[in-house]
Protein backbone atom coordinates (compact mmCIF):
# COMPACT_ATOMS: atom_id res chain seq x y z
CA UNK A 1 0.00 0.00 0.00
CA UNK A 2 0.97 3.24 -0.89
CA UNK A 3 2.01 5.64 1.66
CA UNK A 4 0.27 9.17 1.77
CA UNK A 5 1.98 11.89 0.33
CA UNK A 6 3.92 14.36 2.79
CA UNK A 7 3.70 18.19 3.45
CA UNK A 8 7.15 19.34 3.28
CA UNK A 9 7.31 23.27 3.42
CA UNK A 10 10.35 25.09 3.56
CA UNK A 11 11.04 27.56 6.71
CA UNK A 12 11.98 30.59 6.34
CA UNK A 13 14.38 32.69 9.10
CA UNK A 14 15.34 35.81 7.41
CA UNK A 15 13.93 38.71 5.85
CA UNK A 16 16.68 38.46 3.33
CA UNK A 17 16.20 34.58 2.11
CA UNK A 18 16.57 35.07 -1.56
CA UNK A 19 13.73 32.74 -1.91
CA UNK A 20 11.03 35.02 -0.87
CA UNK A 21 12.51 37.87 -3.25
CA UNK A 22 8.77 37.31 -5.21
CA UNK A 23 7.09 38.49 -1.92
CA UNK A 24 8.85 41.61 -0.91
CA UNK A 25 7.36 44.73 -1.04
CA UNK A 26 4.40 43.36 -2.77
CA UNK A 27 1.95 46.34 -2.72
CA UNK A 28 4.70 48.54 -4.50
CA UNK A 29 5.42 45.90 -7.02
CA UNK A 30 1.55 45.11 -7.46
CA UNK A 31 1.20 48.82 -9.04
CA UNK A 32 4.30 48.43 -11.16
CA UNK A 33 2.40 45.38 -12.68
CA UNK A 34 4.41 42.54 -12.90
CA UNK A 35 4.95 41.27 -16.42
CA UNK A 36 5.36 37.98 -16.15
CA UNK A 37 4.14 36.79 -12.39
CA UNK A 38 0.89 37.66 -10.19
CA UNK A 39 0.17 37.48 -6.99
CA UNK A 40 -2.78 35.20 -5.27
CA UNK A 41 -4.02 35.93 -1.31
CA UNK A 42 -6.05 33.93 0.33
CA UNK A 43 -7.06 29.77 0.61
CA UNK A 44 -10.27 30.18 -1.42
CA UNK A 45 -8.43 31.75 -4.22
CA UNK A 46 -5.12 29.38 -4.22
CA UNK A 47 -8.02 26.42 -4.37
CA UNK A 48 -9.37 27.85 -7.47
CA UNK A 49 -6.58 28.48 -9.38
CA UNK A 50 -5.34 24.69 -8.52
CA UNK A 51 -8.58 23.58 -9.70
CA UNK A 52 -9.34 25.30 -12.82
CA UNK A 53 -5.24 24.76 -13.77
CA UNK A 54 -5.06 27.72 -16.32
CA UNK A 55 -1.71 28.66 -15.17
CA UNK A 56 1.55 27.38 -13.37
CA UNK A 57 2.12 28.10 -9.85
CA UNK A 58 5.74 29.31 -8.84
CA UNK A 59 5.77 29.00 -5.06
CA UNK A 60 3.43 29.82 -2.24
CA UNK A 61 4.04 31.46 1.36
CA UNK A 62 1.93 30.85 4.43
CA UNK A 63 2.56 31.54 8.32
CA UNK A 64 3.36 28.94 11.12
CA UNK A 65 -0.40 29.05 12.56
CA UNK A 66 -2.02 28.93 9.12
CA UNK A 67 -0.01 25.68 7.99
CA UNK A 68 -2.16 22.67 10.23
CA UNK A 69 -5.45 24.00 8.59
CA UNK A 70 -4.19 24.31 4.75
CA UNK A 71 -2.28 21.03 4.90
CA UNK A 72 -5.29 19.37 2.77
CA UNK A 73 -5.24 22.23 0.12
CA UNK A 74 -1.14 22.35 0.27
CA UNK A 75 -0.89 18.68 -0.58
CA UNK A 76 -1.95 19.71 -3.97
CA UNK A 77 0.89 21.88 -4.84
CA UNK A 78 3.99 20.70 -6.79
CA UNK A 79 5.66 24.14 -6.40
CA UNK A 80 8.21 25.15 -3.12
CA UNK A 81 6.10 25.83 -0.34
CA UNK A 82 7.67 28.28 2.19
CA UNK A 83 6.39 28.73 5.87
CA UNK A 84 7.26 31.63 8.34
CA UNK A 85 6.11 33.50 11.31
CA UNK A 86 3.11 35.95 11.12
CA UNK A 87 5.51 38.87 11.79
CA UNK A 88 8.73 37.58 9.66
CA UNK A 89 6.01 37.59 6.92
CA UNK A 90 4.38 40.68 7.09
CA UNK A 91 8.12 42.35 6.90
CA UNK A 92 8.94 40.22 3.81
CA UNK A 93 5.25 41.71 1.94
CA UNK A 94 5.06 44.94 3.60
CA UNK A 95 1.68 45.29 5.04
CA UNK A 96 -0.58 43.52 7.26
CA UNK A 97 -0.99 40.20 6.23
CA UNK A 98 -5.06 38.73 6.89
CA UNK A 99 -5.38 36.08 5.51
CA UNK A 100 -1.61 34.28 5.74
CA UNK A 101 -1.09 32.80 2.21
CA UNK A 102 -0.16 33.81 -0.98
CA UNK A 103 1.14 32.03 -4.12
CA UNK A 104 2.70 33.57 -7.24
CA UNK A 105 1.20 32.39 -10.31
CA UNK A 106 3.21 32.48 -13.99
CA UNK A 107 1.11 35.00 -16.29
CA UNK A 108 1.98 32.55 -18.99
CA UNK A 109 1.42 33.81 -22.74
CA UNK A 110 -2.16 35.83 -23.08
CA UNK A 111 -4.74 34.49 -25.46
CA UNK A 112 -5.29 36.12 -29.01
CA UNK A 113 -9.02 37.38 -28.15
CA UNK A 114 -10.23 36.28 -32.05
CA UNK A 115 -8.72 32.91 -31.56
CA UNK A 116 -10.59 33.03 -27.85
CA UNK A 117 -14.23 33.32 -29.11
CA UNK A 118 -13.30 30.69 -32.34
CA UNK A 119 -12.16 28.17 -29.51
CA UNK A 120 -15.28 27.87 -28.41
CA UNK A 121 -17.44 26.43 -30.59
CA UNK A 122 -20.18 26.29 -31.68
CA UNK A 123 -23.86 26.77 -29.85
CA UNK A 124 -25.26 28.74 -27.17
CA UNK A 125 -22.27 31.30 -25.81
CA UNK A 126 -22.02 34.59 -23.63
CA UNK A 127 -19.22 36.86 -23.57
CA UNK A 128 -18.86 39.89 -21.32
CA UNK A 129 -17.12 42.30 -22.58
CA UNK A 130 -15.28 45.23 -20.31
CA UNK A 131 -14.52 48.33 -22.25
CA UNK A 132 -12.34 51.31 -20.35
CA UNK A 133 -13.16 49.71 -16.39
CA UNK A 134 -9.79 50.84 -14.42
CA UNK A 135 -10.83 50.15 -11.22
CA UNK A 136 -10.11 46.93 -9.65
CA UNK A 137 -12.82 46.25 -7.55
CA UNK A 138 -15.51 46.51 -10.57
CA UNK A 139 -12.72 44.34 -12.82
CA UNK A 140 -13.12 41.87 -9.39
CA UNK A 141 -16.50 41.71 -9.57
CA UNK A 142 -17.21 41.95 -12.92
CA UNK A 143 -15.83 38.83 -12.85
CA UNK A 144 -16.90 37.25 -10.14
CA UNK A 145 -20.63 37.75 -11.87
CA UNK A 146 -19.39 35.93 -14.94
CA UNK A 147 -18.18 33.09 -13.58
CA UNK A 148 -21.22 32.98 -11.19
CA UNK A 149 -23.39 32.68 -14.07
CA UNK A 150 -21.79 30.60 -16.68
CA UNK A 151 -20.14 32.78 -18.96
CA UNK A 152 -17.58 31.23 -21.41
CA UNK A 153 -14.91 33.89 -21.61
CA UNK A 154 -14.43 37.98 -20.75
CA UNK A 155 -13.16 40.76 -23.44
CA UNK A 156 -11.03 43.70 -22.10
CA UNK A 157 -10.39 46.82 -24.23
CA UNK A 158 -6.42 47.67 -23.94
CA UNK A 159 -7.35 50.46 -20.97
CA UNK A 160 -9.31 47.63 -18.59
CA UNK A 161 -7.70 46.79 -15.74
CA UNK A 162 -5.33 44.25 -14.98
CA UNK A 163 -7.27 41.42 -13.94
CA UNK A 164 -4.12 39.39 -12.61
CA UNK A 165 -3.64 42.36 -9.66
CA UNK A 166 -4.14 40.62 -6.57
CA UNK A 167 -6.92 43.12 -5.57
CA UNK A 168 -9.19 42.06 -8.45
CA UNK A 169 -8.23 38.39 -8.13
CA UNK A 170 -9.68 38.67 -4.24
CA UNK A 171 -12.66 40.12 -5.34
CA UNK A 172 -13.12 37.88 -8.03
CA UNK A 173 -13.43 34.93 -5.77
CA UNK A 174 -10.95 32.93 -7.90
CA UNK A 175 -13.37 34.12 -11.27
CA UNK A 176 -10.27 35.14 -12.69
CA UNK A 177 -7.87 32.02 -12.13
CA UNK A 178 -11.08 30.44 -13.89
CA UNK A 179 -12.39 32.17 -16.82
CA UNK A 180 -10.95 32.30 -19.78
CA UNK A 181 -10.04 35.80 -21.16
CA UNK A 182 -8.68 38.41 -23.42
CA UNK A 183 -7.69 41.55 -24.79
CA UNK A 184 -9.15 43.09 -27.35
CA UNK A 185 -7.66 46.49 -28.31
CA UNK A 186 -9.75 49.23 -28.24
CA UNK A 187 -13.29 49.17 -27.60
CA UNK A 188 -14.97 49.63 -30.96
CA UNK A 189 -12.81 46.89 -32.05
CA UNK A 190 -13.79 44.96 -29.16
CA UNK A 191 -17.60 45.01 -30.36
CA UNK A 192 -16.62 44.57 -33.94
CA UNK A 193 -14.42 41.23 -33.53
CA UNK A 194 -17.52 40.02 -31.12
CA UNK A 195 -19.63 41.06 -34.18
CA UNK A 196 -17.92 39.17 -36.76
CA UNK A 197 -17.77 35.81 -34.54
CA UNK A 198 -21.51 36.02 -34.54
CA UNK A 199 -22.28 37.27 -31.19
CA UNK A 200 -25.22 39.98 -30.93
CA UNK A 201 -23.67 42.55 -29.13
CA UNK A 202 -25.82 44.67 -25.96
CA UNK A 203 -24.12 47.55 -24.57
CA UNK A 204 -25.66 48.67 -21.04
CA UNK A 205 -26.39 51.80 -20.67
CA UNK A 206 -28.58 54.11 -18.36
CA UNK A 207 -28.62 56.81 -20.90
CA UNK A 208 -32.36 57.98 -22.22
CA UNK A 209 -33.37 56.22 -25.77
CA UNK A 210 -31.93 53.05 -24.62
CA UNK A 211 -34.19 49.85 -24.66
CA UNK A 212 -34.88 48.28 -21.86
CA UNK A 213 -33.24 45.26 -21.06
CA UNK A 214 -36.14 42.71 -20.95
CA UNK A 215 -37.66 43.94 -24.27
CA UNK A 216 -33.99 43.88 -25.87
CA UNK A 217 -33.80 39.86 -24.56
CA UNK A 218 -36.28 37.99 -27.08
CA UNK A 219 -34.76 39.52 -30.10
CA UNK A 220 -31.09 37.75 -28.94
CA UNK A 221 -29.73 34.82 -30.23
CA UNK A 222 -27.66 31.85 -28.55
CA UNK A 223 -24.43 33.91 -28.98
CA UNK A 224 -24.80 37.19 -26.66
CA UNK A 225 -21.93 39.50 -25.93
CA UNK A 226 -22.72 41.87 -22.92
CA UNK A 227 -20.78 45.01 -23.22
CA UNK A 228 -20.47 47.19 -20.42
CA UNK A 229 -18.43 50.84 -19.35
CA UNK A 230 -16.33 52.26 -17.13
CA UNK A 231 -18.10 53.58 -13.38
CA UNK A 232 -18.90 57.47 -14.41
CA UNK A 233 -18.68 58.03 -18.54
CA UNK A 234 -19.80 54.66 -19.18
CA UNK A 235 -19.84 53.02 -22.97
CA UNK A 236 -18.54 55.60 -25.52
CA UNK A 237 -21.26 57.18 -27.67
CA UNK A 238 -19.52 55.42 -30.78
CA UNK A 239 -19.46 51.96 -29.30
CA UNK A 240 -23.09 52.34 -28.22
CA UNK A 241 -23.91 52.90 -32.21
CA UNK A 242 -21.34 50.22 -33.07
CA UNK A 243 -23.60 47.58 -30.66
CA UNK A 244 -26.36 45.82 -31.79
CA UNK A 245 -28.44 47.08 -29.28
CA UNK A 246 -27.67 49.97 -26.14
CA UNK A 247 -30.08 49.09 -23.56
CA UNK A 248 -30.46 49.72 -19.87
CA UNK A 249 -31.63 48.25 -16.92
CA UNK A 250 -34.72 49.59 -15.21
CA UNK A 251 -34.09 51.21 -12.06
CA UNK A 252 -36.03 54.42 -10.50
CA UNK A 253 -35.98 57.58 -12.22
CA UNK A 254 -34.54 59.58 -9.35
CA UNK A 255 -31.32 57.47 -8.96
CA UNK A 256 -28.75 58.11 -12.13
CA UNK A 257 -27.18 54.41 -12.53
CA UNK A 258 -25.88 51.34 -11.35
CA UNK A 259 -22.25 50.19 -10.36
CA UNK A 260 -20.95 48.23 -13.61
CA UNK A 261 -19.92 45.42 -11.90
CA UNK A 262 -23.76 45.45 -10.62
CA UNK A 263 -25.02 45.95 -13.80
CA UNK A 264 -23.01 43.09 -15.45
CA UNK A 265 -24.62 40.65 -13.45
CA UNK A 266 -27.85 41.83 -13.57
CA UNK A 267 -27.51 41.73 -17.63
CA UNK A 268 -25.69 37.91 -17.38
CA UNK A 269 -28.27 36.58 -15.24
CA UNK A 270 -31.10 38.18 -17.36
CA UNK A 271 -29.80 36.24 -20.72
CA UNK A 272 -28.77 33.27 -18.84
CA UNK A 273 -32.60 32.85 -17.16
CA UNK A 274 -33.80 33.74 -21.16
CA UNK A 275 -32.18 30.82 -22.39
CA UNK A 276 -33.47 28.35 -19.49
CA UNK A 277 -36.58 29.31 -20.36
CA UNK A 278 -36.19 29.01 -24.35
CA UNK A 279 -35.02 25.58 -23.51
CA UNK A 280 -38.26 25.09 -21.83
Amino acid sequence: MDSPPLLTPTRITSADDPRTADYRELRDRDLAARRDAFVVEGAFALGAMLAAGRFALRSVFVTDSRLPALAGLLLRVTAPIYTASLDLMRGIVGFPLHRGVLAIGERGRPHDAGALLEGLGPGPRTVLALCGVNNHDNIGGAFRNAAAFGVDAVLLDDVASDPLYRKAIRVSAGGVLTLPYARAGRALELVALCRRMGFATVALTPRAGARDLEDVLPELGARVAVCAGSEEPGLDPAVLAAADHAARIDIVPSFDSLNVATASGIALHAVRSRRRLARG
